[in-house]
């Protein structure tokens, strides 16, 4: 049965001499991998095709899903939003690559989640068109907001009785907790501010020095360590880091 749907592409390898096979979040189905034959042949018809499935892309597509085989196929496919500078710009792409490889890590399931596939499109489309402070911090907000979608938001506030984040307990606590896994004083009350952002405009707001930023982007990575199992290191941490020192 054919089903149209937005997917966002996460991953592309080769498959024979002109296929691919591309690992997709789709707005109907979840994590889904689909086979797309001849988009690189080089014809002059299939010329430009597997741009197409670049990770980071937002397709419109019509697929076949079938939910007894684990590989499917794209019938016909299109841009849903074209980027003007993702695919161009070093910083930006760098952090589309951080979103991207951090839902590689994250989602483990092909259950649908349409609301999680509309913020993810969301703030590739903000990361596309956002000024130098929103590039720059949303990588964390995105951090603390995947978390939440996929269950395990950090409880409470920074106040002066709950001054210190347990990244495992994922919760604002009084006391420092007996294992290396936290944060305190001004990491937590930043982490605190980024988490009551009810955007990504909001979030850039925040002037964070480059020593702050790279703590928390390698806290939040321990956070989603200890929540999701299997979840593993991120090559993109160091190269945001490197970028933004």
């Amino acid at each position: 049965m054919v089903h149209k749907t937005k997917g966002i592409i996460l991953r592309t390898v080769k498959y024979g001499d002109t296929s691919i096979i591309t690992t997709v979040y789709t707005e109907l189905f979840g994590v889904q991998t689909y086979i797309v034959k001849g988009v690189r042949q080089s014809s002059k018809k299939s010329q430009g095709k597997a741009n197409y499935f670049q990770p980071a892309a937002i397709l419109e597509m019509e697929v076949y899903h079938n939910e007894l085989k684990q590989m499917q196929f794209i019938k016909e496919y299109q841009w849903s939003f074209f980027y003007e500078r993702i695919f161009f710009d070093v910083v930006r792409n760098a952090v589309a690559m951080y979103v991207i490889e951090l839902l590689q890590h994250s989602l483990k399931q092909p259950e649908a989640h349409p609301e999680l596939f509309y913020f993810i499109e969301n703030t590739l489309q903000q990361l596309d068109k956002g000024n130098d402070s929103l590039i720059a911090n949303l990588p964390l907000l995105f951090t603390l907001q995947l978390g939440s979608e996929l269950g395990f938001r950090i409880l409470g506030e920074y106040n002066n009785e709950t001054m210190v984040i347990d990244l495992q307990e994922g919760s604002f606590v009084k006391d420092v907790p007996l294992h290396q896994h936290y944060l305190s004083n001004e990491t937590a009350k930043i982490t605190s501010q980024l988490l009551a952002s009810n955007n990504y405009e909001e979030a850039a707001k925040i002037l964070l020095n480059r020593n702050i930023r790279k703590e928390l982007l390698q806290a939040y990575q321990t956070f989603m360590q200890l929540h999701i199992t299997g979840f593993g290191e991120l090559r993109s941490v160091a190269v945001l880091q490197e970028l933004f020192a």
